[in-house]
């Protein structure tokens, strides 16, 4: 008789079934590719550059004459504005297209197999 019955005679297990153990790795793996997906730094600079792209963008298109004057005649803040709204979208589509996709699970250091 064991000494105490509260436990399994078998140290192997733990109350847990093969099922929650693989459910519990899964939803980790689950949880990291949402955490790479969300601070992937594409999302944030194509972001960025959307978002001071539209507000230069709109300072362009309410430019005055004086201020185009002042660019020798280029409305520097349209052009410029333009050419961020286009890197932030090409950063965001780069995104959508080519997701990040976070290192297989099953790959630990040291485990690599020797030649």
């Amino acid at each position: 008789m064991p000494e105490h019955p509260e436990r399994p005679a078998h140290p192997e297990h733990h109350g847990y079934s093969d099922k929650d153990v693989q459910r519990q790795v899964s939803e980790l793996q689950t949880k990291s590719a949402t955490a790479a997906r969300l601070f992937d730094i594409r999302r944030i600079i194509g972001g960025l550059f959307v978002l001071y792209g539209v507000i230069v963008t709109i300072a362009g298109i309410t430019a005055s004459d004086a201020d185009i004057d002042k660019a020798e005649g280029v409305n520097i803040n349209l052009w410029t504005g333009l050419g961020m709204l286009a890197l932030g979208l090409f950063f965001l589509a780069w995104l959508k297209l080519r997701p990040v996709a976070p290192p297989p699970p099953d790959v630990v250091a040291g485990d690599e197999p020797k030649d």
